[in-house]
């Protein structure tokens, strides 16, 4: 079997200078993303290397190569060309990829991740080209320690896995799943400084109930229903442990699994390998944030906040979660908690009930706590809910397109100065209000944050920024800290961390009381997260890696970044490896 090993490794040379040690030549060399660097190769590196003739006679380094590329991305016409477009230079060149990525982040990370890879997953099958990661499924399952050993990646340290069953907020995509991954890891190494030959995309093919997919022709699949029960947990484990075997200091982020599974999912393997549910724990930790950033701009405490949260799903149950470990931190009881956070499902306030999901208990209400409230009937729904509970702050992740309307946003700032609404489902269609309508509605007074990128709004010549509440500002840091502490598991700890890392880093750099940062910030963020992460890992036992704990850590992390950036090669031959 052949290992990216096989052609080239990372070598440090007398002057403490970094150079790439290759073992392959000519065309060869052109066609492996992972030592590709096209028209940068210098004039000796090509007469070395067998690539004399091969390639244009102007050497051009990454500038003009990024220049080159931008200008042609400019001139597609639809977000999902341009995706289209990023895929095929990344399948050329990882290096170039990366660096064409962090020079456009703001303008790009829409494009490979939310909300155009939205699209990128419904249309899979009829866009795909070119192998990237690996998927797993019934057929083949019981190979997959084989599988992993064949891989061409050595040491893969972080793993974006997906079932492919609640992909954003469009449901079962079957296959399609994969490409919500690829998405992911792009932004761990842009944003985390992830090495990307250390991270792997993983599609856990169990079939598809969409009928659709089933019935197109075009249809990359497994074509049959979805697995369920213990067919479904029976696969799942063979995948884990799979990984155990073959990648033992590899984390695991499950990504995008159906309300259904995920929760048992994340307590099923958490504590028998390091992963976490970026849907749950890392939205969780994102919202935590901009709650406190809110409070901060008005002046306020967490622990004095009513929030009702809109959708009882993943994210919905994750950011309940997350916010009440928050204040629960801060000092509040259990029971106080329980009268400070409201879950609004599609049915209305989530109550106690016999038949009640194990997941949403934490959260369900007595139901003698709406008696004296005038109710049409007998559930309350979120509008008498906010009428009767006057809410600070209403998140939603419901994928409820409108359901916050004029007249909810009106009640809120009857009661509030300045009401907190974050309208956080995507992609945008499936937004919960517009911004817009938002600012309109409350006179300009509600503090405004989005799950996807919106332009600013302007109200009564007042110009509004309108600040993304993005997972990556979590994940990246998260991620990266775990690799390299080497952690044995993903501590509750950790992910409260990275929401009061995040929430800090706002305070200390936002000059203009903004919510939440802006992308083009990414990687100071999640080495600002990664530091803090790290630290709450060595101090809770998390982080097998204790040979650093006198060091300054920000240090570490720097120093631990990968950077897309092209070393001088050396070629080797085999008899002299």
């Amino acid at each position: 079997m052949t290992k990216l090993s096989d052609y080239f490794d990372y070598q440090v040379d007398s002057q403490n200078s970094t150079y790439m040690e290759v073992y392959i030549k000519g065309m060869t060399l052109l066609r492996i993303p992972a030592v590709n660097k096209g028209t940068a190769f210098t004039l000796q590196e090509r007469i070395d290397l067998d690539l004399d003739g091969l390639l244009p006679p102007l050497v051009s380094g990454i500038e003009q190569q990024i220049e080159r590329l931008y200008f042609s991305y400019q001139k597609l016409k639809d977000d999902l060309s341009k995706y289209q477009f990023l895929r095929a230079v990344q399948d050329r060149s990882v290096v170039l990829f990366f660096a064409l990525l962090e020079r456009h982040l703001e303008e790009m990370v829409p494009i490979v991740y939310t909300p155009t890879i939205g699209l990128a997953v419904q249309h899979f099958s009829s866009l795909y080209r070119t192998a990237r990661g690996l998927t797993l499924s019934a057929e083949n399952i019981d190979r997959a320690e084989k599988i992993m050993h064949q891989y061409p990646l050595n040491d893969v340290r972080m793993i974006v896995v997906t079932d492919a069953s609640a992909i954003l907020g469009i449901g079962d995509q079957g296959m399609g799943g994969l490409s919500i991954c690829i998405g992911k890891l792009s932004l761990y190494t842009v944003g985390g400084g992830l090495c990307p030959f250390q991270s792997l995309p993983i599609n856990l093919d169990v079939g598809t109930n969409r009928k659709e997919l089933l019935d197109d022709p075009h249809y990359l699949g497994i074509r049959q229903q979805r697995l369920e029960k213990e067919a479904y947990f029976e696969l799942v484990d063979k995948f884990v442990n799979a990984v155990k075997v073959t990648w033992p200091k590899a984390i695991i982020q499950w990504e995008d699994f159906t309300k259904d599974v995920a929760f048992d999912v994340l307590s099923r393997y958490r504590n028998n390998i390091p992963c976490f549910n970026d849907d749950i724990q890392g939205t969780g930790a994102m919202a935590l944030a901009g709650l406190l950033s809110a409070c901060h701009k008005k002046g306020e405490e967490l622990v004095d906040q009513i929030v009702v949260v809109v959708g009882a799903g993943a994210g919905g149950i994750g950011v309940a979660g997350i916010i009440r470990s928050g204040m629960l931190n801060a000092g509040l009881s259990l029971e106080a908690v329980k009268r400070h956070i409201y879950v609004v499902d599609v049915n209305g306030l989530v109550l106690e009930e016999e038949n009640l999901e194990d997941y949403k208990l934490p959260f369900a209400q007595p139901k003698d706590i709406y008696q004296t409230w005038a109710l049409k009937n007998e559930t309350p729904t979120l509008l008498e809910v906010v009428k009767n509970l006057k809410p600070h702050v209403l998140i939603g992740l419901s994928g409820a397109a409108g359901i916050f309307n004029e007249q909810i946003v009106k009640v809120m700032i009857e009661h509030h100065a300045a009401p907190v609404i974050f309208p956080f489902s995507n992609p945008n269609a499936n937004c919960e209000a517009m911004p817009e309508d938002i600012i309109k509605w409350s006179l300009g007074r509600a503090i405004v944050a989005t799950g996807s990128p919106f332009p600013d709004v302007n109200y009564q010549e007042v110009n509004y920024q309108v600040r993304q509440g993005n997972n990556a500002f979590i994940f990246p840091g998260l991620g990266l800290a775990a690799v390299i502490g080497e952690c044995q598991r993903i501590s509750d700890e950790m992910i409260l961390e990275s929401a009061y890392a995040l929430a800090d880093y706002i305070q200390t750099v936002g000059k203009d009381g903004y919510i939440y940062p802006p992308i083009k910030d990414l990687k100071k963020i999640s080495t600002f997260v990664a530091t803090r992460v790290l630290a709450k890992a060595l101090e809770d036992g998390s982080a097998t890696r204790t040979d650093f704990k006198d060091t300054d850590l920000s240090k570490l992390i720097e120093a631990n970044l990968w950077r897309a950036e092209y070393l001088p090669y050396r070629y080797v031959s085999d008899s002299e490896v």
